[in-house]
């Protein structure tokens, strides 16, 4: 069944910036009654005016995530639906990237959303009805070098997504993955931002590659790159979709360049993909 404003309480992690922000506005907008979520309610506050109602909620801290859906639940029954949008990328070469970088990568793109499905699923199991959005990336079809963790993470959100899907149908409960390429947001500084842990030296084998992969995305997210990037908007048009849409979208692909570079990966093979990167990314010295 599709969805409609005014029908239970709309979760959405994530609201400090970008792609959250714009979905949590756009939904209010809309009529839906939405509770905006980030680790700090300050940095959310000005939703409130927007017609939001704004909560703590952390996604790597399990009181955090309990809290905030048991506030909700005691306030409208059940979470009628769940937008997973927090998440980061980590990049750097995996040889590189500090195991703790890695385990926190996917604390937060994949073992919250999923904790905080399992905290939501039984209300929608009660209310014979819901929906659940993951917000992925073509990153989750797929990878680009220096980001293992990333696509690790991001992959694993697919499958998730995809079993979870199966499992949640008969209680009449849908789930979407949104598949957005590269977008106007600030995950770009803060890709480049996790690489600052990094302790490549100067002369290692992966100098030269690091060094790529920082020109990759400052070329992809400061530069001519982001001519066919999607914005917020865009992507928070793609998830009211999936919200009003029967039945519920599988996928959601956002994003011309997205559709484009998952189409190329799909009908390329292995090694005709590492030849693309190629010549984007300078390879690790000997």
């Amino acid at each position: 069944m599709a969805m409609s404003a005014g029908r239970g309480a709309v979760l959405v992690t994530g609201c400090s910036s970008g792609i959250g922000r714009a979905t949590a506005a756009r939904l209010a907008a809309d009529g839906w009654l939405v509770y905006a979520t980030a680790r700090h309610p300050a940095a959310i506050a000005d939703l409130e005016a927007l017609g939001c109602r704004t909560l703590a909620l952390d996604v790597s801290e399990e009181g955090s995530m309990t809290a905030a859906v048991a506030r909700i639940e005691d306030e409208h029954g059940s979470v009628a639906v769940l937008v997973n949008n927090a998440g980061f990328g980590q990049q750097g070469p995996i040889e590189d990237t500090p195991l703790e970088a890695v385990r926190q990568q996917f604390e937060v793109n994949l073992f919250g959303p999923m904790r905080l499905c399992q905290l939501v699923l039984p209300g929608m199991r009660l209310a014979g009805a819901g929906r659940i959005v993951n917000v992925s990336s073509m990153g989750g079809r797929l990878t680009f070098p220096g980001g293992g963790a990333y696509h690790g993470s991001k992959y694993a959100l697919e499958a998730v997504s995809d079993v979870l899907r199966w499992e949640v149908a008969p209680f009449g409960i849908g789930v979407t993955l949104v598949e957005p390429g590269p977008t106007l947001t600030e995950y770009g500084e803060a890709a480049l931002s996790s690489m600052e842990q990094l302790e490549a030296a100067a002369d290692g084998p992966y100098a030269r590659f690091t060094a790529s992969i920082r020109g990759a995305l400052e070329g992809t997210f400061r530069g001519a790159g982001l001519e066919g990037a999607s914005t917020p908007p865009d992507v928070a048009g793609a998830i009211v979709e999936s919200l009003t849409s029967t039945p519920a979208p599988t996928r959601i692909v956002v994003g011309a360049m997205a559709q484009q570079l998952i189409e190329l990966r799909a009908s390329s093979t292995d090694e005709a993909w590492d030849e693309i990167l190629e010549s984007m990314y300078q390879r690790p010295s000997p």
